[in-house]
Parts: C-alpha cells; structure tokens; sequence
C-alpha cells in the first residue's frame, strides 16, 4: 500500500460493516463524542448474517458461566428491550419453553436451568409436563424449562433504528465501500478502501465489525499479528417455514445439540411459525463466496427432529425458507468459543479493535458489545 493521501482528511473512527454490531457500535461511538464513518461493502445495511438469523432476544440460557457471551447476552437483552420500547422497534416478550423429550435428557435440563440462573437469567424456572402442555398443548415432552424473558424483535427494524439514531449523531455511511487493507502507524492506521474511487485514508481507531469477512480482513492489515487471528468456521443454518398459522405462542426450543441450540420452533411478530437453524459445516472458508440458498432436502431432518416435541406436524407442511452462517471461530466438535473482541493488547496494533466469532447471541448482546468497544476505544485514545 502507498503512502496515505496528503489531502484527505483524518477519520477519528472508521468502523468497517454495517451489520448489527458495526451500526451499534457506531452508534455508541457517536453518543460517546467519537466523530464516526462506517463503512460497508455492500450497498445497504444488514445484508450479511445480520438479517439471516432467528431474530430471538435471548435470555443469556446456554453459555458458560463468566463468559462474553453470557455477560453481554444478559446484559444487552435489557438494554434491547429498553431500546426497542424507546424507539417504537416492533418485539414482543413471548417467552420460549426448552422441552426435553425424554427421560435421559432430564439431567440435562436440570444442567441448562443452573447454567441460566448463575448467568443471571433467574426466572427461567422448571415445568411439569402437565403445566407445559397447559401452557403450549401441542407439545409432547417430560419436562420443560420456562424462560419468560425470551422474546422476539424485528431485526432489520432494530438496524434502521441504530443507523438513525447514529445518523442524528453525526455518523456517516459509505456503502458498496470495501475495506481493501490497512497499515499500523505508530498513531493509528492508515486504510485503503475501495469503491467507485479507491482512497486511503488516516484512522485514529478502525472497529473490524465484519462478520463472517473479520478473519479474512484482519489478514490485509500490515502489522497485526498472525497469531492473533482466529481461524474461521462457517456452520450454515437453514431454516423452513410451517405452511400454516403457527399453533404455538410462545418459542420452542430441544435440548442444544452439538454447533447449535437444536432445531427450534420461533414465531415471527405476524405469527407465522419457522423452524431452525440446523448444523451444516461448511467446508469452505471464503465469505465471499457463501451460497445462502435452501436445499430442500434437507427438510427430511427437520420433519424428524421437529417432531420429537410436536408429533403434530404433518408431511409436506414444511417450506424452504433462508439461510444463515454462523461465523465460528471454533472447529466442528471443538467446544463453543466465545466471543473475541481484541484490542492492542492482543494484536499489537494501535487503534484497531477487531471483533470476530458473533454469532448468536450476537444480535441479543449489539447494545452491550457496544458498550464494551466505547470502552476498549476509549483505553486507545491514551
């Protein structure tokens, strides 16, 4: 990369993708007085893995205690419901029921509901059958876990929400604008980008807040170091919606299965039932070259899975829906990992603070790993 554009001006905060996370953080950074550019490969907001998920606000259930993901799951699930209600962002709090289907699963449960209640998700509590079945009469199971406090949100809603409100705070937005590489100086960075007029510019702090593209994008940074980057695994998820009006008002959920939490049943706000994500490891590594096309063939599984806790399902009720990728940043049958958000001290370069493997609960946690980026950017600045 050739010397920096004498002409151009510096930019205090250049946050690089327009998901969920980046518009969050951009958001965050600009309330906290960061004057902030996002940039954004594509030509619109969220048109990654940002809008290909199951849109649940999750309660913080599954995820080691002390963890990242079961601190800011916990702690973003208010702040995302306190925003939603702020800002007229389309939820509900519907609930979820986690149903072990049968009797050698029941230990499990007992594990899931201690994970939850040390993670701070206290009202998540233990229910009979019978008490189940009043509650969602289609189920069939021994026993359940009760979580009132999961719910529902419409996710790109919540995205136009986060751009307005950091558009009103001054954050600009350049689309179909790739991050092509960058260069750690001893003060920042200096990042080339490409687009209809490719530019390079002087960066006080860059937010890598790419998702599937994070790994891939830290490797053009001059200066970071190899070791540092985690190396991607993409687990797709398709999901298939139910042909008619869903029977249930409330989210359901099996036992988590290896990569995933099971093939669950979510409800959308209008009703409309779908079920998903399932596990297909994805031999590739390239997020430029993701298929996010349903195979229908796959629905044979989903018909057997689904009605291991809703034997009601009949044939040819299940319909191709979409698709997402889970952007892991740990291998197939190697334990979850958490979420990495770095700073110099990891890397070792100045100003950047890259964040890989968000994946669920990804959209639950935006609001609070914002708040954690405004703080590792802060730290930066001295």
């Amino acid at each position: 990369m050739g010397p920096y554009l004498s002409d151009t001006p510096d930019i205090d905060c250049l946050v690089v993708g327009a998901g969920v996370i980046g518009l969050a953080a951009a958001r965050a950074l600009a309330m906290a007085g960061r004057d902030v550019v996002v940039v954004e490969r594509e030509t619109g907001i969220g048109q990654g893995i940002s809008s290909r998920n199951s849109e649940v606000i999750h309660a913080g259930i599954y995820y080691p205690q002390g963890s990242l993901k079961a601190q800011l799951c916990v702690a973003g699930r208010q702040r995302l419901y306190d925003f939603c209600a702020g800002h007229h962002v389309p939820h509900a709090r519907c609930g979820k029921i986690i149903v072990a289907a049968s009797e050698d699963q029941h230990e499990m449960v007992l594990g899931i509901m201690s994970r939850a209640h040390g993670n701070g998700a206290t009202d998540v509590r233990l229910i009979d059958r019978a008490e189940m079945k009043a509650m969602e009469p289609e189920i069939e199971g021994v026993i359940g876990l009760h979580s009132p406090s999961t719910g529902i949100v419409d996710s790109h809603a919540f995205m136009l929400a986060l751009q307005g409100e950091a558009a009103e705070h001054g954050v600009s937005f350049a689309f179909a604008t790739p991050l092509l590489g960058a260069r750690a100086e001893a003060d920042g960075l200096v990042v080339l980008l490409g687009g209809n007029d490719v530019c390079t510019l002087r960066v006080r702090t860059l937010v890598l807040a790419a998702g599937l593209a994070s790994p891939r994008l830290a490797r053009t940074i001059d200066g970071i170091s190899e070791p540092s980057i985690p190396s991607p695994h993409f687990a797709k998820g398709s999901y298939f919606s139910l042909a008619r009006r869903s029977p249930f008002s409330r989210l359901v959920y099996p036992v988590p299965e290896p990569g995933g939490l099971g093939t669950h049943l979510t409800i959308d706000l209008a009703g409309r039932a779908r079920f998903g994500p399932d596990v297909e490891w994805l031999a590739a590594q390239n997020d430029q070259a993701v298929d996010f096309s349903v195979d229908p063939g796959r629905a044979e599984k989903f018909y057997a899975a689904i009605r291991r806790y809703w034997p009601g399902l009949r044939d040819g009720e299940l319909n191709p829906d979409y698709a997402g990728v889970r952007p892991k940043i740990s291998a197939r049958g190697a334990p979850d990992a958490d979420f990495l958000l770095q700073d110099e001290a990891a890397h070792g370069v100045r100003g950047l603070i890259a964040l890989y493997g968000i994946e669920s609960p990804g959209l639950t946690s935006a609001l609070a790993i914002a708040e954690r980026v405004v703080q590792l950017a802060d730290m930066n600045r001295h």
